[in-house]
């Protein structure tokens, strides 16, 4: 073999690798199977009226691209939930979004909002809720379509650990970290 077969078989046994990596010990390789012990996350205990949230996006190179703060507001009607989203950025820009979510009798979640292409799903197991959702960026920062990752976990207090990755082309290309807890002090005690 010469030095140039060498490199290949190297580069090629290093993107299997990382495949690997990024399908089965990293972000990507939880399951809501891993997190249906503790305390059970029921979205409709949880997401109820006023919710104070703070959050940093990072971009592709780690480093911190946003912060922002936002005020959510969430109504039941049976079992679908209209989530209204105030976000206000350091940017100085603010963003309204509006999310219907619809549970399932099996803990399944259907999410649709206007810059969700189709519907997204996911599944509230355990302590932690799994949503996947292609999303449409405004014009202004783009226009491009990205796939999404959110995990949401229960913490011992009652407050809710978002960890959000954005893809495109199966790179990622942002990742987003956030709390989300009722506005109001007295928080619904974890059981």
């Amino acid at each position: 073999m010469t030095i140039v077969s060498y490199l290949l078989v190297g580069a090629a046994l290093m993107l299997i690798a990382t495949f690997f990596k990024e399908r089965y010990v990293s972000f990507w390789g939880q399951s809501s199977d891993d997190y249906a012990s503790g305390p059970a996350f029921d979205i409709r205990d949880r997401f109820v009226g006023p919710i104070q949230c703070e959050g940093i996006i990072y971009g592709p190179t780690g480093r911190v691209s946003s912060r922002f703060t936002a005020q959510f507001n969430c109504e039941w009607n049976g079992n679908v939930c209209s989530m209204k989203e105030i976000f206000h950025y350091d940017s100085g820009n603010v963003q309204n979004r509006e999310w219907t979510l619809t549970l399932g009798n099996d803990g399944g979640i259907k999410a649709e909002a206007p810059d969700v292409i189709g519907a997204g799903s996911g599944q509230q197991k355990g302590s932690a809720v799994l949503l996947n959702y292609r999303l449409k960026l405004t014009e202004d920062a783009g226009g491009h379509v990205l796939d999404v990752t959110d995990w949401m976990y229960l913490m011992q207090n009652g407050s809710i650990m978002n960890r959000s990755q954005f893809r495109k082309f199966g790179i990622k290309v942002a990742e987003l970290v956030a709390t989300m807890r009722p506005a109001e002090q007295d928080r619904l005690p974890v059981e």
